[in-house]
């Protein structure tokens, strides 16, 4: 006979196993990762980062060159989050009823301190060909979304990874053929890069690295995220700043103001490196960039040639298929030193990151061979900035010639 007892200890033990698979995934994603990679055999890598058909342009792109274009009208996508296919995912709530999405789950099983679902931009088109015929410029196509949308897919098909992982006796050895039929939300995507099969909201990576023209040095930022602190990526290495590319409030009119890749990396680089908190979505009122003196800082080092803002290009995480646009930002020294006098070592996402047990974490990571290979091939470091490391030291030349 079915009980209430019976009923209950079958939701309790949903979720048990929930959070035992979530904690398995924050603890390994790396590892994790390098398995994703291996279930895409077909597609072209960076590293670990999947790379789309024509989405690495073959040099740096300056930020300047890039333009955006708004299109709310895109179609639909076919997948959700909300799909039989990811019950794997999804634990029950009740009797016979799971939760409707990963968001949801997350948010009453394992929130993390940052949790809001925030409006965002979805990518519609990418094309880095220059009608100039040169290799010098780009076009990115946008629409509406929502930062949960990430969730329900991105770490679904993470945590499906996870528990599937989890079935054999040794997790360390599970390799890519033993998952046949195993993964059925994945399964579902069956282009990572199809923009209309699945609603892609990509986050911004930045590469920051401070140059030294009089000693011909320069260093990076290396940051750590916080399992406790951020709802994916956790517990791994990665660049800073990096954000969801969205407005900073869910005001209607930010949508517009707000929709520019500078204009969202220089609120990231307040919040990362400054401290500062981010704004509340609920927030009416609109970031006056023209009067915000740190923004025109940033502005007049751009203007100077003094700050080089470049992009790399775009890919996708192999475990949690989130998409990443690589920039790099180029300070010189001494408007580096200016601009962030005050720099913290611990923000909202995890704490800075320095080269060693004795080093400085404000004084950043060399940027050398040594270090990129370091970071990207022995670390446990997100495939999205273990790649932006391998690309920028590919273009050194390029983009350090200020």
């Amino acid at each position: 006979m079915v009980t209430a007892a019976s009923h209950e200890d079958t939701i309790v033990g949903s979720q048990q196993h929930w959070r035992t698979v979530r904690r398995f995934l924050n603890q390994h994603r790396h590892e994790l990762a390098g398995l994703g990679a291996r279930l895409h055999t077909g597609q072209h890598r960076e590293g670990l980062l999947l790379a789309g058909p024509d989405w690495l342009p073959p040099a740096p792109v300056p930020l300047d060159n890039i333009t955006l274009t708004w299109s709310p009208q895109a179609q639909a996508p076919t997948i959700d989050g909300t799909e039989t296919e990811s019950d794997r995912a999804r634990p029950l709530r009740a009797p016979g009823q799971r939760y409707a999405c990963y968001a949801d789950a997350l948010g009453d099983l394992d929130r993390p301190q940052l949790f809001e679902d925030r409006p965002s931009y979805r990518l519609h088109a990418v094309d880095w060909s220059d009608p100039t015929g040169g290799t010098g410029a780009g076009r990115l196509a946008f629409g509406r979304g929502s930062y949960f949308q990430i969730l329900n897919i991105c770490e679904a098909v993470a945590h499906e990874l996870a528990a599937a992982v989890l079935d054999f006796p040794d997790p360390r050895r599970v390799a890519p053929q033993q998952l046949a039929g195993r993964l059925s939300f994945r399964s579902r995507i069956t282009d990572p890069f199809d923009l209309q099969l699945r609603p892609i909201l990509p986050a911004i990576a930045t590469l920051t690295l401070r140059r030294d023209p009089i000693a011909g040095t320069a260093t990076w930022l290396a940051h750590w995220r916080d399992p406790a602190k951020v709802a994916s990526g956790g517990g791994l290495y990665q660049v800073t700043p990096v954000g969801v590319f969205q407005p900073s409030t869910s005001n209607p009119a930010a949508e517009a103001g707000d929709f520019d890749l500078w204009r969202c990396m220089a609120r990231e680089f307040n919040e990362e490196l400054l401290g500062a908190p981010e704004p509340a979505s609920h927030d009416t009122t609109l970031l006056d960039y023209a009067t915000w003196p740190f923004f025109q800082a940033l502005e007049q080092a751009r203007r100077t040639g003094r700050l080089r803002v470049s992009c790399l290009g775009l890919g996708v995480d192999p475990l949690t298929l989130v998409c990443d646009i690589l920039m790099v930002c180029v300070f010189d020294a001494e408007v580096f030193d200016a601009i962030f006098d005050g720099i913290v070592t611990t923000n909202a996402e995890g704490h800075l990151v320095g080269d060693g047990d004795q080093a400085p974490a404000v004084a950043g990571v060399p940027f050398t061979q040594e270090s990129v290979e370091r970071f990207s091939a022995t670390k446990p470091m997100q495939p999205a900035g273990a790649a932006l490391l391998q690309l920028a030291w590919r273009h050194r030349a390029t983009l350090l010639s200020m």
